[in-house]
């Protein structure tokens, strides 16, 4: 999508249509103020008629309208002006988006940008405006027979600023919010394919094409002859109950000389059945989906390479299948993990931390600066966040914080849960090291506490997905969460946001 920014008045623009907005009190936003006094008070009298009430997501197309050089106007509600925060902006710009994405409209500049949103500047606002649409416009057919629906018409999108500097802040924001909705969509076509065409293999030349698309990645997929030969032997625990071989892919950017790079880990689950300790069948068609967190770490990379930031990433993912078969690893086995360190497999499901935990390790040679791993971890953290927030579990507060405030800038949100030694004392076992699982009470803290034993004197988070990677039901499908919060993360890091 190409992005621009202009200062000029609504009225004056001669695209294929230009968004404003009106408060349900009447209020006429910046544009809509501007169009109404082209046109010798359009808008005021379809206010009174109650053609536009202003309410929140309501929208008009008025076309032609004499005054104005766009060939539409679409007029959108804002709502209550004084409860008009992010949350607002956004589904007033969706609602905008909606009314045209199936028009033949190939252009668009839109003024909501500058209404006063609580918590978010210029440069915000043009981003989750980049963003929006890109979420709006995204759809999935690439496995449905037929005719495949007409690509939406839209080309260019131009953001209303008040001044030239505002206006410079808009097209950063724009730019890097275009950028993140490529690396979503990219997230969500990942999740949404299905697990017999996006295997390990699939998603190892994924990571290929990036690095052919862009000169500053590399990218290497590691066979199951390296990783055993590396003593990843919790990995390879997981995989041994099905005939596709796993993968360990590494991408390496390199945008800042010798700087210790920001490592992201993503769990490649991309099919998860169980194992021996199967999970129940109704809805185990969504755990293709358990491969999110890769997805989301592979799909940043491609947005940070886009935007060529001064920083330095690095992303491991190992990838696998988890599925019970006559040579499937048992409840019971004990396992060697890389670290060398005994794992004591009570549940065979538990299989996400038992490919983490030997990532991590294997991320050591990297000498990151911070290290997250993501992963669509815990059914239990679901049940303590449920599908609105991710969670953020540190031994350092420090780092957590600073996930949890790229979450509230990228409008991506998360909560700290807490990791503590009590936690620790339910993984214990008579037979090995620790177990790979601690019952059901604070399920997601235990997990965590898994991982924590594998990142020793790093500056690690974990980030479990669980609750938000994906929407089932009649909407069901990969959102490319937490892709925005882990660009913002690593656009602070680059000191990228003006």
């Amino acid at each position: 999508m190409e992005m621009s920014s202009t200062t000029s008045a609504a009225s004056r623009i001669a695209g294929a249509s230009v968004i404003v907005g009106v408060y349900e009190n009447g209020k006429k936003g910046l544009g809509a103020e501007n169009v109404d006094d082209a046109t010798k008070g359009v808008i005021s009298r379809l206010v009174r008629q109650g053609d536009i009430t202003g309410k929140l997501g309501s929208c008009l197309t008025l076309s032609p309208v004499s005054g104005v050089r766009a060939q539409r106007v679409v007029v959108v509600g804002l709502g209550k002006i004084s409860k008009f925060g992010v949350s607002e902006f956004r589904r007033a710009v969706s609602a905008a988006v909606k009314q045209i994405k199936d028009s033949k409209i190939r252009d668009v500049t839109c003024y909501l940008n500058l209404e006063p949103v609580t918590g978010a500047d210029t440069y915000y606002l043009a981003r989750y405006t980049a963003e929006t649409f890109g979420n709006i416009l995204y759809s999935f057919s690439e496995t449905k027979s037929g005719k495949k629906p007409r690509a939406a018409a839209l080309r260019k999108i131009c953001i209303a600023a008040a001044s030239r500097a505002e206006a410079n802040k808009a097209l950063k924001g724009a730019q890097h919010g275009n950028a993140i909705a490529d690396g979503m969509s990219l997230a969500k076509d990942l999740g949404n394919l299905p697990p017999n065409v996006c295997t390990p293999a699939y998603l190892g030349r994924t990571a290929q094409k990036i690095a052919r698309q862009h000169k500053s990645v590399t990218t290497k997929v590691l066979g199951e002859a390296e990783i055993k030969r590396l003593g990843m032997g919790s990995f390879l625990s997981v995989t041994s109950g099905t005939t596709l071989p796993a993968k360990l892919i590494v991408m390496q950017y390199k945008g800042a000389g010798r700087d210790n790079p920001v490592v992201l880990v993503g769990k490649g689950i991309t099919f998860d059945a169980g194992g021996i300790s199967l999970k129940p069948g109704p809805g185990m068609d969504e755990m293709k989906f358990d491969m999110c967190g890769a997805a989301s770490v592979i799909a940043t990379m491609s947005v940070i390479a886009q935007l060529k930031l001064p920083v330095n990433l690095t992303v491991v993912v190992p990838t696998c299948e988890n599925l019970p078969s006559g040579t499937a690893t048992r409840p019971g086995d004990i396992v060697t993990s890389m670290s060398g360190k005994t794992i004591e497999i009570l549940n065979t499901d538990a299989e996400g931390r038992l490919i983490l935990c030997d990532a991590l390790t294997y991320s050591r040679r990297f000498k990151p600066e911070v290290i997250i791993d993501v992963a669509t971890l815990t059914g239990a953290c679901v049940i303590a966040l449920g599908h609105h927030r991710t969670a953020v579990m540190s031994r350092s507060d420090e780092l957590a914080g600073q996930i949890t405030d790229a979450g509230i800038a990228a409008d991506d949100r998360a909560w700290h849960m807490p990791l503590a030694d009590e936690y620790e004392q339910q993984l214990k076992s008579n037979f090995a090291d620790f177990a790979n699982v601690g019952g059901r009470d604070g399920g997601a803290i235990t997990a965590g506490c898994f991982l924590s034993k594998f990142t020793e004197d790093l500056n690690w988070a974990h980030l479990d997905i669980a609750g938000t990677a994906w929407k089932s039901g009649k909407d069901k499908g990969s959102t490319g969460r937490p892709v925005p919060m882990l660009s913002e993360f690593v656009l602070r890091r680059a000191r990228a946001i003006p």
